[in-house]
């Protein structure tokens, strides 16, 4: 275990049929992530030997999916167990087995962690590979606790579309930060947030904690690449070809219809996608002297 990192901390990858392409697992230790790794899966993943084998019995948990599953708001009437909801929600109680307190959650198709800024906070165009990542992930440790965050996450390369321009750098230029909260999470077991909805169960879930006034922001220095969902058997993507983003996007508009529509999204190949009116999510922070007497 790394001296520089507290080991109250782990990195927990979801996955599902995947124990031969957890691409977040070689990426982590290629760009210097040298801390611990658990695997997260299933009962019901027909490759758990497999995993095993890969990775270690002791870094590989295993939960019960249909139990876990009984007490999941999944915000339909399906039967189809093949989604990361569960996971997400079980990872908390997994990862106090483990004896860890913090946790970055991860997925399991990640194939790269760029910087996208400069040491004088200046967007870049390059994607510039990180590594050393124990030194990141610990400063991005070292900000979610002292300031008693509830949720961080890395950039997605989809949140720089518009790139200087884009929501998340336009804040970042400001000294702000966006506050949404997808794919890659850190976390505090005494303090777990709960993910609801059979897909899109991330945008729900930073909907509903913004909503209430949680702490919930990406910090953009880190930017993730993935490979596309659609072309990675195993893990969500069964789910999304038999849905479509189509219905992905309306079981965000079922848990907070004040504030999501729908719209298109793309240059070139359209497709529907959620879209997020933050007037109508986030409370306003007055200033003080707004304050009654």
């Amino acid at each position: 275990m790394m001296k520089n990192i507290r080991e109250d901390f782990g990195v927990f990858i979801l996955s599902y049929q995947r124990a031969d392409r957890v691409y977040t697992y070689k990426t982590l230790r290629k760009q210097g992530y040298t801390g611990d790794i658990y695997l997260v899966i299933d009962n019901t993943d027909s490759q758990q030997d497999k995993y095993i084998e890969n990775f270690g019995k002791d870094k590989v948990l295993i939960f019960d999916k249909e139990k876990v599953a009984n007490n999941i708001d999944t915000g339909d009437n399906l039967k189809e167990l093949n989604n990361v909801v569960f996971a997400r929600n079980e990872v908390y109680n997994l990862a106090k087995q483990a004896r860890k307190r913090y946790i970055l959650v991860l997925d399991d198709d990640y194939t790269s962690f760029t910087m996208r800024y400069n040491r004088e906070r200046e967007y870049i165009t390059s994607k510039i590979k990180i590594l050393n990542l124990d030194k990141y992930i610990k400063i991005y440790l070292d900000f979610f606790i002292e300031a008693n965050l509830d949720c961080l996450a890395f950039a997605q390369t989809d949140d720089y579309l518009g790139g200087a321009n884009s929501t998340i750098a336009s804040l970042f230029k400001e000294g702000k930060l966006h506050r949404k909260a997808m794919n890659a999470f850190f976390f505090d077991v005494k303090k777990p947030l709960k993910f609801m909805g059979r897909i899109n169960e991330d945008v729900n879930m930073y909907l509903f904690y913004n909503y209430k006034g949680y702490k919930i922001f990406t910090y953009p220095r880190i930017t993730l690449q993935q490979i596309a969902t659609q072309q990675n058997d195993g893990g969500l993507t069964t789910a999304y070809l038999n849905l479509g983003t189509y219905v992905k996007s309306f079981y965000s508009i079922l848990y907070h219809p004040s504030a999501v529509t729908i719209r298109k999204m793309g240059a070139v190949n359209y497709r529907l996608h959620h879209n997020i009116k933050w007037d109508r999510v986030a409370p306003y922070i007055l200033d003080e002297k707004y304050k009654k007497i």
